[in-house]
């Protein structure tokens, strides 16, 4: 038995442990926002596997020291980098109850199976779907993004010459799904967008009628809805009647810009997500939850069951008693064993109401807003793209430099952004040259750490 021999010394132990990440959490602003990893610390990853017991102080002591001590630092309010997310409290402790019960959300017949759907059909009724839309949750939205692809395969009649099509600007995890799927890379088009990067409806159709010319047989059409470089969203309401003539599937990867939806000022901008076949997005970004959950969700679930139920033998259903359940998630997608990723999101849902989630969206957009107005107005910074959502790509304009040279040197200035620990941001490439990029995706971020971006930036910039 590996129970704890003394349960009290265990308890006060555990206590101990997450009041010191509480500790953490609760001053998250007053440590660097990443720290460089020291030379001993990550030689002490490098250790063979341990052959004898610890004391559990011990482990959670190297743990404190090691792994916790250098995180990314997502959780800070001045991570900018990437579109990470940043998790409540509660989620965290959602999570933790989810581990103790150990849930297996495989299928069968027990409570954490209904609360997983009901969140799904949460998100269902939010998008506009129909009634008896499903789904299930998932890795992330890349996870999602390929059951989707798998699933669209089989409608329709089989053709190897068979296409599907995207904006440029979409995420890579969709170009994986085409080759993971065997269509291979290259049979996922990227098509050209606009100057506010939403794909051009024009070239959109002129491509697939090309396709058709050809020989080959388009059946999958994306819409983005937030793309991962700048949170552009294609015009989906002229992709979804695209797809409706065409007889395309039609997919939205809607990784962190779904959840706009839960924002009433925003919602407008998602019009035709509800004529979608599958959407994809995360909770683990715009909904405030701990890493990781995404979700898919189809129009008819039995796109899904058609692809990936497989059961019998030892997975044989009852109608009745612990076997029963059906449909299993399992039979939705591709795994059989499953956390119960559905329950912090159950737990943020009942906490805080969709009404103050979306308010949090809506203060990221409206953070971003004024982060672009303070590039705008500062004469050594260039804003290099539009801000439909809440990422800014920007420069600092340094004297004397131009094109590659110039790159460079962003490039290096995010590096030296980083490693002063007063902000992360990331890079990008766009038209104008190379952009830092910042995307403001915590709930903690307010007005002053705008201010001290910025006031980094330059200060990083002149040194």
């Amino acid at each position: 038995m590996l129970d704890p021999e003394d349960w009290g010394a265990f308890r006060a132990e555990a206590h101990r442990a997450i009041d010191a990440a509480l500790d953490a959490l609760e001053r998250v602003r007053d440590v660097p926002v990443w720290r460089a990893i020291p030379d001993d610390v990550r030689a002490s990853f490098a250790t063979p596997m341990p052959q004898g017991p610890s004391p559990l102080p011990a482990v959670v002591a190297r743990y404190e020291r090691t792994i916790a001590a250098y995180p990314i630092g997502n959780q800070h309010p001045r991570f900018f980098g990437w579109v990470h997310g940043s998790a409540t409290p509660s989620s965290a402790l959602a999570d933790a109850l989810a581990a103790f019960g150990d849930f297996n959300l495989g299928g069968r017949e027990h409570a954490a199976v209904y609360a997983e759907r009901q969140v799904v059909g949460w998100f269902a009724t939010l998008f506009g779907m129909p009634p008896g839309a499903g789904g299930l949750c998932t890795l992330g939205t890349s996870m999602a993004n390929l059951l989707a692809v798998v699933a669209a395969r089989g409608r329709g009649p089989a053709d190897h010459r068979r296409v599907g099509y995207a904006s440029a600007a979409l995420h890579g995890s969709l170009t994986k799904a085409f080759a993971a799927a065997g269509f291979g890379a290259e049979a996922l088009r990227k098509i050209p967008v606009d100057a506010d990067d939403r794909i051009d409806a024009a070239a959109l159709e002129a491509r697939i009628a090309a396709d058709r010319a050809d020989g080959f047989a388009p059946f999958f059409l994306v819409g983005c809805a937030g793309t991962v470089g700048i949170g552009a969203i294609d015009p989906l309401d002229a992709l979804a009647a695209i797809a409706r003539r065409e007889g395309l599937h039609f997919h939205v990867d809607g990784a962190f810009g779904a959840l706009a939806a839960l924002a009433p000022s925003l919602r407008a901008r998602l019009t035709g997500i509800e004529a979608a076949d599958t959407i994809a997005f995360d909770f683990h970004k715009w909904l405030r939850v701990p890493y990781d959950a995404g979700c898919l969700i189809a129009r008819d679930p039995a796109l899904l069951s058609t692809a990936f139920a497989h059961g019998g033998g030892y997975l044989n259903r009852a109608e009745s008693g612990p076997a029963a359940g059906a449909p299993w998630f399992g039979d939705l997608g591709i795994d059989l064993s499953r956390g119960f990723r559905a329950l912090k999101v159950w737990f943020a849902l009942h906490e805080h109401g969709a009404a103050r989630l979306g308010a949090s969206v809506e203060r990221n957009v409206a953070l971003a807003r004024r982060l672009g107005a303070l590039v705008d107005a500062d004469p050594m910074l260039e804003r290099l793209a539009p801000v439909p959502l809440n990422i800014v790509c920007f420069r600092y304009r340094a004297p004397g430099l131009s094109g590659e040279d110039l790159d460079r040197f962003t490039d290096a200035l995010a590096t030296r952004l980083g490693e002063s620990g007063r902000a992360v941001v990331s890079t990008l490439p766009r038209p104008g040259g190379l952009a830092l990029r910042a995307c403001i995706a915590n709930h903690r971020t307010v007005d002053a750490d705008l201010d001290e971006l910025i006031a980094a930036v330059t200060s990083c910039a002149t040194a």
